[in-house]
């Protein structure tokens, strides 16, 4: 009957498979605060999240809270960062996205009035506010797409600290795994081809071929939905020169 090949064995959600917890500070996040409330907080500390590339600001706010906040390019220990919707539009301050203007740069951005911030959160991301309409706030986000969003959504003025970090070459096979190890991601991947019959619908033969096409239905099996799944075409794309 042979094994279950690897995307099966993730799906099922084992803990090999999961995000380690271990070396978290917590939530990385806003605090919630009422939309007319003016808060006032200072940066005490920067602070590295095991498989986060973006520093976390811990800021001290005047009633005592503490919160860790992604920070951007440019905080510093005793930086202040201002929360509310006549907070000035200088990098750090966090408000709603009605009252920020069009073709600011922003990052952490709320997708549900609340939710603390989950949209331009990698390191070294931003968004750009687009227009203001009657359906919303339009936003184009680090992929090219555009998004409209509820005006009262915050977002972060400035980019996300910690870009080019991904950049940087592992070196050696030991730092790759531990870096996808600490964000839940499995390394090495190894072909299809590479593995044995029983392990692998491509596995097995005298030399690595995958024995049949590797195109496969969108209803197959989940232990035969490996290769190119419900493909269009497959190969090398030619673009024909028009005379």
């Amino acid at each position: 009957m042979g094994k279950r090949p690897l995307v099966r064995r993730r799906g099922r959600g084992g803990m090999q498979f999961r995000a380690t917890v271990t070396g978290k500070q917590a939530p990385a996040k806003y605090p919630y605060f009422e939309l007319s409330e003016e808060h006032t907080g200072t940066v005490i500390d920067l602070v590295h999240e095991r498989g986060r590339d973006a520093p976390l600001a811990k800021v001290r706010f005047e009633d005592g809270s503490i919160s860790r906040i992604p920070a951007v390019l440019g905080t510093k220990i005793g930086s202040t960062i201002k929360f509310g919707l006549n907070a000035d539009i200088a990098n750090g301050n966090v408000i709603s996205i009605q009252n920020i203007p069009d073709g600011t740069v922003v990052c952490n951005i709320e997708k549900h009035f609340g939710d603390g911030g989950s949209i331009a959160k990698t390191a070294g991301s931003s968004a750009t506010v687009f227009s203001h309409n009657v359906d919303g706030v339009i936003l184009k986000l680090p992929s090219g797409s555009f998004t409209t969003l509820n005006p009262k959504n915050r977002a972060m003025i400035g980019i996300l600290a910690g870009g080019g970090a991904s950049e940087r070459p592992f070196l050696n096979a030991g730092n790759k795994w531990r870096r996808y190890r600490s964000k839940g991601r499995k390394y090495p991947i190894v072909r299809g081809v590479a593995q044995a019959a029983y392990v692998h619908p491509h596995g097995g033969g005298r030399h690595q071929h995958m024995g049949g096409g590797g195109t496969v239905s969108r209803n197959a099996p989940p232990g035969a939905k490996v290769g190119s799944i419900a493909a269009r075409k497959t190969g090398r794309a030619r673009v024909k020169e028009r005379a």
